[in-house]
């Protein structure tokens, strides 16, 4: 009972402190706040950024080429099954199969793949369609913006018309329906893209693939991983990482990483000097106050206690509320720039205060030093 009645004491004394100053007090508690909601913030916005860029790096497609193992030129479409029940696990974006052969598209050599439409849309998303995607299994093709030309004069004119595609000479004809045409800025734009099955059919190479591209959401060590599953899954394929882009997202993350460190190094500079500055003066302020404790019987333990406790106090407020604003600060940039939101992370807010607490109290030092050299004789007598 005792005890509860001295912290009880204890505390009161620091609150009411805080209401004396309360200028003073709510410029440190606001410089807590802001740096706890910038610190708080951008450690929520590094938590969800590596997962959310990586899914927005995924539209400049594939991180992963899964390829014929060995001296093979294709393997068989089963070995996708297995590759897909190994990553049953991970973030899968689009897994889209490849079969490219020659054929003559109105008498034209024309490179032909065929693939997947709908998974070919989740991993390349950046292609630009004018026209529509072929439909699964139908007589449908796709031509590259350069074959289109070759086809028709204008691109856009070639929508619609009727192909005639074969093997080559002495192969059966058939007709195919231009549905689209499309443009890539790369080498897309010289070939032409029939449903898989149709190519298949067409080449008679009945289940046939000569590559599938993979788009995972993964960074680095993740990724290798990702390839070791791939690998492990089916003997007749390997993986093979796509560096230009698994190093630009890396290259990303890392500069990332920096800057947030800079700035939280930042922030926490800026705040101890803040609350320093407005703690030394409420002791410059109070030295009177300080002087009659002591002359009353008070030792630097207790002053230094009660310093320290003020500063905790200021500390654990504003880190409590800084908390808080950082979530809506780390909510609004990704919304705006990734327009998806992010979950609430007590670990964060619990990291911000114990920040603010030790900040705080650091801030504390030199004050609480100043407060323990006052002499009460000369204090009280005015000088």
């Amino acid at each position: 009972m005792q005890m509860y009645r001295k912290y009880k004491m204890f505390f009161t004394m620091i609150f009411q402190a805080l209401l004396r100053q309360k200028t003073r007090m709510f410029i440190a508690l606001l410089a807590v706040a802001v740096g706890a909601a910038i610190i708080s913030g951008m450690i929520t916005v590094y938590r969800e950024v590596p997962a959310q860029l990586g899914r927005e790096f995924r539209a400049y497609g594939a991180n992963v080429l899964v390829l014929p193992a060995g001296d093979s030129s294709t393997f068989d479409e089963t070995s996708l099954t297995s590759v897909r029940n190994a990553l049953s696990g991970e973030d899968v974006v689009g897994l889209a199969p490849f079969l490219y052969e020659r054929l003559e598209v109105n008498k034209q050599p024309v490179i032909t793949g065929g693939t997947d439409f709908a998974e070919l849309k989740k991993v390349s998303p950046y292609w630009m369609v004018k026209g529509e995607y072929p439909a699964e299994g139908s007589k449908e093709i796709l031509l590259g913006a350069e074959v289109a030309k070759k086809i028709a004069q204008d691109a856009d004119k070639a929508i619609g018309q009727t192909v005639s595609v074969s093997a080559g000479e002495g192969t059966a004809i058939k007709q195919f329906t231009v549905s689209g045409v499309v443009s890539t800025g790369g080498k897309e734009e010289q070939f032409a893209f029939v449903d898989l099955h149709m190519l298949q059919e067409i080449t008679g190479k009945a289940g046939a693939v000569g590559l599938a591209q993979l788009s995972i959401v993964a960074d680095g060590d993740k990724l290798a991983a990702v390839e070791e599953k791939i690998g492990a899954a089916d003997p007749a394929v390997q993986p093979q990482e796509v560096r230009q882009i698994a190093r630009s997202e890396f290259s990303v993350l890392s500069k990332l990483q920096v800057l947030i460190l800079l700035v939280t190094l930042i922030v926490l500079v800026l705040t101890l000097i803040c609350v320093t500055t407005t703690m030394t003066a409420v002791v410059t302020e109070r030295r009177k106050e300080i002087g009659l404790k002591k002359a009353l019987g008070a030792s630097n333990h207790n002053i230094v206690m009660e310093f320290l406790g003020e500063g905790c106090v200021l500390g654990a407020l504003g880190g409590l509320l800084g908390s808080g604003l950082g979530y809506l600060f780390a909510q609004s940039v990704s919304m705006n720039v990734f327009s998806r939101g992010i979950s609430f992370a007590p670990g964060i807010a619990i990291l911000a205060i114990v920040l603010s607490i030790l900040v705080t109290g650091i801030a504390s030092l030199i004050p609480v030093r100043i407060a323990t050299n006052v002499d009460p004789a000369i204090v009280l007598r005015g000088e």
